[in-house]
């Protein structure tokens, strides 16, 4: 047969070649759609390979002692999963039917079989999780698993972490190195000290770790310090405001009330001086009361220590240039010896001149926005 016949037939009587595949631009997405759902599918039938492998313990190799059994494992996954159970293979003289053994006790053996399988799947059944969390948290700092330990911490910080647990999970959080979760646990032992206190936890913590306990009581005697020193801080704050707010009435005015030779601006806008309302009301009251005289009536008795605080913090020198009443009859009294200097009254002014100095900034503005 010559070329060209042979081209003849080819062209004649050959089937025709199929047309080029041309992929549609617009079904990228449907491909990569299938790629991912195939990619999904593949590392759940995977997590389930490796999951049947534990269970069934298909040739298993190793059996890992606990306290309450043994559990069959496959060397080369363990080590894999752990550098320390790799070292613990290695160093295992220890055979039982031509199968290496290794010992992981002080825990439950539950424990140990929730720690081993999510060392070949990752996969947890999360009952079991929340039921092991602390045990689990040991196992995988101990045997060196982070990816174990970060969810067992997270686990804790989301949820598990409560008031019964507190004091146990602190002392293993500090035993792991997981820095953020012993705060976290601090923090819950110092906001609910009293029902932390009452736990076994703290029973049990009392007589193994004694510096802990002193640790903890000496951070919650701090924060009550602290707290107080802000509620009197706060105290001396508002008698200062009461100061500030007592000089504006009785030299400016507010709303119906000022001195007697000026007329008060009424005005329906709030005024800058945060007490001046409930001190209005107490100085309505003192001009009124029957019984202030004889000292029967606590409300004008505290009007009359405001205006003696007023005096000892007042800094004009001349009488005209006061216009709070009884400031320059209390100076001359405490001048001329007539009154005696208590020294806790003493102790309260310093105080609050101290938070004068703190809040002079907003003294000011208030004294600008007032004149405007």
């Amino acid at each position: 047969m010559t070329v060209e016949r042979m081209e003849t037939c080819a062209q004649g009587c050959g089937p025709a070649a199929p047309p080029v595949l041309v992929l549609n631009p617009r079904n990228k997405y449907t491909y990569k759609r299938l790629s991912s759902c195939s990619s999904n599918l593949a590392v759940e039938s995977t997590r389930d390979l490796w999951d049947r492998i534990f269970t069934q313990s298909y040739s298993a190799d190793v059996m890992v002692q606990t306290n309450d059994g043994t559990i069959p494992a496959h060397g080369a996954i363990l080590g894999m999963a752990s550098p320390v159970i790799e070292g613990m293979l290695r160093s295992s003289k220890r055979r039982q039917h031509h199968r290496k053994i290794i010992s992981i006790r002080g825990v439950p053996h539950d424990a140990v079989r929730v720690f081993l399988r999510f060392l070949y799947s990752s996969c947890y059944e999360q009952e079991e999780m929340d039921h092991y969390i602390l045990h689990l948290l040991v196992l995988s700092h101990v045997f060196m698993v982070p990816s174990l330990k970060k969810l067992c911490v997270q686990a804790l910080e989301k949820g598990l972490l409560n008031v019964d647990n507190a004091v146990d999970v602190l002392q293993l959080s500090r035993l792991c190195d997981a820095s953020r979760l012993s705060v976290l646990c601090q923090r819950m032992i110092l906001n609910d000290f009293g029902l932390v206190s009452a736990t076994e936890g703290w029973k049990v913590m009392r007589q193994s770790n004694p510096l802990m306990e002193r640790e903890l009581v000496d951070l919650v005697e701090r924060k009550e310090e602290r707290q107080k020193k802000q509620e009197e801080q706060k105290i001396y704050l508002q008698l200062n405001q009461a100061m500030e707010a007592l000089v504006h009435i009785c030299r400016d005015g507010c709303r119906t009330i000022g001195p007697h030779d000026k007329v008060p601006r009424i005005s329906t806008d709030p005024c800058n001086y945060p007490v001046c309302k409930g001190l209005e009301a107490l100085v309505r009251h003192f001009a009124d009361c029957k019984r202030r005289v004889a000292g029967g009536c606590p409300h004008c008795k505290r009007m009359w220590q405001l205006l003696e605080l007023h005096s000892r913090i007042c800094v004009e020198t001349e009488i005209k240039n006061c216009r709070v009443p009884l400031c320059w009859i209390f100076k001359e009294k405490l001048k001329k010896g007539n009154k005696k200097d208590d020294p806790k009254f003493k102790l309260l002014v310093s105080r609050v001149l101290e938070a004068k100095s703190r809040s002079r900034p907003s003294s000011l503005l208030a004294m600008t926005s007032a004149s405007t």
